[in-house]
């Protein structure tokens, strides 16, 4: 990203579009793919709240790019611009809400599907043996870009293909269906080797009988429901405090 921004003579003020950035990419590193592109794009620029789904460097040498809108930016100025946005309140921020919109949920789900998300991230042979998490110049499947929307986690099974896999902490209902196959066709045109495999995973508390149904005649879509166990080992609270 330096070397392009030194490439396309980039000064203070000057706006760039997302379309520039594809194209010296694609004439100087053709095998560099959009999505790992547009990743860095939301890594490097200060506002964009998703860069805090990648991992940023405390000395600040990610503080590179301002967002203006989806498709134009412009270098970060320091002093002038907003505060880079790093972790901290926003995470907090954005938990208080999801965590008001989860209040009603049952005690055997997922609080927030961030959490559902992590662990999964961190505990993909629960799908299926062999698969691992897409990771490639830094950026990995957590919250992967398609389009201008996000994959919750883009794994590689072992035979090399993508697994495209969403998750609802609730219901799943067959709305989510049309949403997966919008991401795997953007990883099949814009990601993926030819040839190369692209099939989806829908993880939900309960699947819907509209969502079996949906997906009952889609082979490369697979169905899991999660369930949440708690064990308890009791604490001598009184031996404790003796051995103090």
């Amino acid at each position: 990203m330096r070397e392009m921004v030194a490439a396309l003579g980039l000064v203070p003020g000057r706006v760039f579009t997302k379309d520039e950035v594809l194209d010296w990419f694609k004439s100087n590193y053709p095998r560099v793919k959009e999505g790992t592109i547009t990743a860095h794009l939301i890594r490097f620029s200060t506002n964009d709240k998703n860069r805090l789904h990648y991992h940023l460097r405390d000395d600040g040498t990610d503080d590179v790019f301002f967002k203006l809108n989806g498709s134009r930016f412009r270098l970060y100025e320091p002093g002038g611009d907003s505060a880079p946005i790093h972790k901290g309140g926003l995470i907090q921020e954005t938990r208080s809400t999801q965590l008001a919109d989860e209040q009603n949920s049952d005690d055997s789900e997922f609080a927030y599907e961030d959490d559902l998300r992590d662990y999964l991230a961190q505990n993909l042979y629960l799908i299926e043996p062999g698969l691992v998490l897409y990771n490639d110049e830094g950026i990995s499947g957590i919250e992967f870009p398609v389009g201008g929307r996000f994959v919750d986690i883009l794994a590689v099974d072992s035979a090399g293909g993508y697994v495209v896999i969403e998750l609802k902490v609730s219901r799943g209902y067959d709305r989510v269906v049309g949403q997966l196959l919008r991401y795997i066709g953007w990883i099949e045109k814009h990601h993926a080797e030819p040839g190369q495999r692209v099939r989806g995973v829908i993880v939900a508390k309960e699947v819907s009988e509209d969502l079996r149904l949906a997906c009952a005649r889609i082979p490369d879509i697979r169905l899991f429901e999660y369930t949440l166990s708690v064990s308890l080992r009791e604490v001598d609270a009184q031996h404790s405090c003796k051995e103090k």
